[in-house]
């Protein structure tokens, strides 16, 4: 082939360091808003963004010539820096050094910008803890749950 071709849809997920602040309730949207334009800076789409005050979920392409690993660094170290320029309550403001990241097939992505949209409902029913250990069940990733929830 002449030139590399990719297209792969993930959702991302992190959460805040337990000894982090929390994103303000008021704040939320504008930190969507600055992931999303992360994301497009490194020449990829963004198909939603959303979470709670205490983590993030992420729909979008990833980039074809960036490792998984780096796009999730590059997302979490420019948002956090950014976040401790809005106000001093984010002095001290730090993302989790783990994430989780799920191949979302091109039929499911709808299906997705809902669940990511509904955040609130779904938090309403589950804890963070039990939402991301139904993603790694579902996806058939082992994990030590000491070390997929503690900093």
């Amino acid at each position: 082939m002449a030139t590399s071709l990719a297209k792969i849809n993930i959702h991302l997920i992190f959460h805040v360091k337990s000894t982090s602040v929390k994103v303000r309730e008021g704040d939320l949207p504008r930190l969507f808003a600055y992931i999303g334009g992360i994301i497009r800076s490194l020449g990829t789409t963004v198909i939603e963004v959303g979470g709670m005050p205490d983590h993030v979920h992420i729909l979008t392409t990833l980039p074809k010539m960036m490792a998984p690993a780096d796009f999730v660094r590059t997302i979490k170290a420019e948002s956090s820096k950014w976040l401790k320029t809005l106000a001093p309550h984010y002095a001290s403001f730090a993302w989790q050094e783990g994430y989780g990241v799920f191949s979302v097939s091109p039929s499911l992505l709808n299906t997705v910008v809902r669940y990511i949209r509904r955040q609130a409902e779904h938090h309403c029913r589950r804890s963070f803890r039990e939402e991301y250990k139904m993603f790694l069940e579902a996806y058939g990733i082992e994990y030590n749950e000491r070390y997929a929830f503690e900093d």
